[in-house]
Parts: structure tokens; C-alpha cells; sequence
């Protein structure tokens, strides 16, 4: 690459995005509807309280995103990178609940007292 063709300074910082999020709320959700019209995606997300209940669960939604398909994509692939970084570092990540359980490791307890991280001493 030539000394034309690198990007000056002033060319990077025009490429820099800086969020400013001091302002922002966060808020925890355990659910998410996904719909969309012809022209958007609509992520509706809120706190389902007991999400394993059988039967009819009402959801309040607390925050609508809407946004083009081209942000859709970007998001997608933005989750999708971010998912395979965490299971790369802390194993997979299974979703079904029941095989979840199952594979929960199992504390002995053998009379002692509990120590750090539930570990009986």
C-alpha cells in the first residue's frame, strides 16, 4: 500500500463511532418477540416471571426496538460473533432446559461446613 492509499488520521476519526451511553437505562429481559412488517424488524422484549409454567403466561413488554433489515443483519451477525466468542471461552450453550438439569453438577455435602462457591470443607 502506498503512502497514497493509507488512510490518514482524519479519515479514521471520520470512521469512528462513539457511543455515548451515560444517559442510558439498562434493563434485564428474559424474553423476546420478533415480527416484522415488509420494511422493519420489531423486537418487543419484557420479563416473563415464571417462564417455564405451563399454560397461558402474560408478558408485559417493556422496550420496542424497530429497525431496518439492513440493522436486523448487522445485529444478527453482531449476536452471532458474540455467542461464538463466549462458548468458545466457557463451552456450549444449550438451550434446552431439561437436558440444562440434567447436566448440572452435583454438590456432596458430607457434614462439613459450606466454603467458597458452595464447596464443603
Amino acid at each position: 500500500m502506498s503512502d497514497s492509499e493509507t488512510p490518514t488520521s482524519q479519515q479514521q476519526a471520520a470512521n469512528e463511532v462513539v457511543v455515548d451511553d451515560s444517559t442510558t437505562v439498562p434493563s434485564y429481559s428474559n424474553f423476546c418477540r420478533v415480527t416484522a412488517t415488509p420494511e422493519e424488524v420489531i423486537l418487543d422484549f419484557g420479563l416473563n416471571p415464571q417462564p417455564f409454567a405451563q399454560g397461558r403466561q402474560d408478558v408485559k413488554a417493556n422496550q420496542r426496538l424497530v429497525m431496518n433489515f439492513y440493522t436486523a443483519k448487522r445485529l444478527l451477525t453482531a449476536l452471532g460473533m458474540t455467542i461464538q466468542r463466549h462458548e468458545g471461552t466457557f463451552g456450549s450453550i444449550e438451550l434446552d432446559v431439561r437436558r440444562r438439569a440434567i447436566n448440572q453438577p452435583q454438590t456432596v455435602q458430607t457434614g462439613g461446613r459450606p466454603g467458597p462457591q458452595g464447596v464443603v470443607e
